[in-house]
């Protein structure tokens, strides 16, 4: 009688536990829903205080990059003990706590579903483009586009730099954007351009967007941790990395360094696929092409992207860009789990991508 009594109260105090974890979630929704915000997926580091954690701990937490508590939840036991002031003990007991606030376990495809729906698009500003990629850029997930030089990549990055301002109705995600520059081509005045095209205000559309200037793979790789911070702080909607690929092509050359070049490459969109999931954000790199050997002279196409399988399993959809006639582009769907193999049409002009014209 006595084992049968301590068990029920052991499984009414966990009862209660899930109920208490499961109400500050619901108010932390409402919270972010009253003050204007959309789709908050992540929970702030500062919710681990209301659990027992003290307050030097998460700031030793936060010092070493992790500013959320899924970025503790999706860490591993090894990551976190190396967190300089967190011993052992406290990493496991901080596993445990997370554990019930981050849903971890299996779903129903039902469930799964669900959740899908709650992902917003961001618009390229061409509506054919739109459509064939069944409504933009998606977020919570990394979209690389691909392609010679003057097919519009870069354009690409500037005019979703813009849209992904914009209300949801009209094909945003009433977010700002990060924008990670490693060859020198971010032009801030073709965002007031594109801002006044779509009916903005230039001086706070620029305001909107967080730009770094890449120098080397290390620093590119240190710009995702500043960036997770600034995004615990603020709601964003969009990362750019133009280009992933070429700072890591540059840094490690020949074929003695390939392999330590690819694993960075890997850890690198590792992060970024981390941070896409963590923020809800749209993630969308761009990357070089190289002459392919094996394709012939006379083939459809005889170049292929740089980064082999590690940066074709990490991108969920990949887009081909080539050049058409005069400011024409064509977009092809390279790879992608949900997206048809197609091909669409859009222009390059001085306000961003927009539709062809006539």
């Amino acid at each position: 009688f006595v084992c049968w009594h301590w068990k029920r109260i052991i499984f009414t105090m966990a009862t209660l536990e899930e109920q208490h974890m499961a109400t500050a979630s619901e108010e932390y929704n409402e919270e972010a829903e009253n003050e204007g915000e959309l789709g908050v997926v992540y929970q702030s580091l500062d919710m681990l205080q209301e659990q027992g954690i003290a307050a030097n701990d998460i700031q030793k937490l936060n010092d070493a990059g992790y500013h959320t508590v899924e970025s503790v939840a999706h860490a591993t036991v090894r990551k976190l003990s190396e967190v300089k002031g967190i011993s052992e003990a406290k990493v496991l007991k901080l596993k445990d706590l997370v554990k019930s606030m981050v849903p971890m376990e299996f779903k129903t495809a039902a469930d799964a579903l669900e959740d899908r729906k709650g992902l917003v698009s961001l618009s390229t500003g061409a509506q054919e483009l739109d459509k064939l990629l069944e409504g933009g850029i998606e977020t919570n997930s990394i979209t690389e586009v691909f392609g010679e030089f003057r097919t519009g990549k870069t354009q690409l990055c500037h005019t979703l730099c813009v849209t992904c301002q914009m209300p949801v109705t009209e094909g945003g995600a009433e977010g700002k954007a990060i924008y990670i520059d490693t060859e020198g081509t971010f032009r801030p005045n073709r965002l007031q351009a594109i801002a006044e095209r779509f009916g903005l205000d230039p001086t706070s559309a620029l305001e909107n967007v967080a730009y770094a200037r890449a120098h080397n793979s290390e620093h590119q790789m240190e710009l995702l941790k500043t960036a997770a911070a600034i995004m615990s702080q603020d709601r964003y909607a969009l990362i750019v990395v133009d280009s992933a690929t070429a700072l890591f092509r540059t840094d490690y050359s020949g074929r003695g360094e390939l392999s330590e070049r690819q694993m960075h490459m890997a850890q690198f969109l590792r992060q970024l696929t981390r941070l896409a999931e963590e923020f809800g954000v749209a993630v969308l790199v761009t990357n070089q092409v190289v002459a392919n050997p094996d394709g012939m002279s006379f083939a459809k196409d005889a170049t292929k992207p740089i980064g082999g399988n590690i940066i074709a399993h990490a991108s969920t959809t990949r887009l081909r860009l080539k050049k058409g006639r005069g400011e024409n582009r064509i977009c092809t769907v390279f790879d992608s789990p949900t997206l048809p193999e197609n091909d669409a049409h859009f222009a390059v002009s001085a306000t961003g991508i927009c539709d062809v014209s006539d």
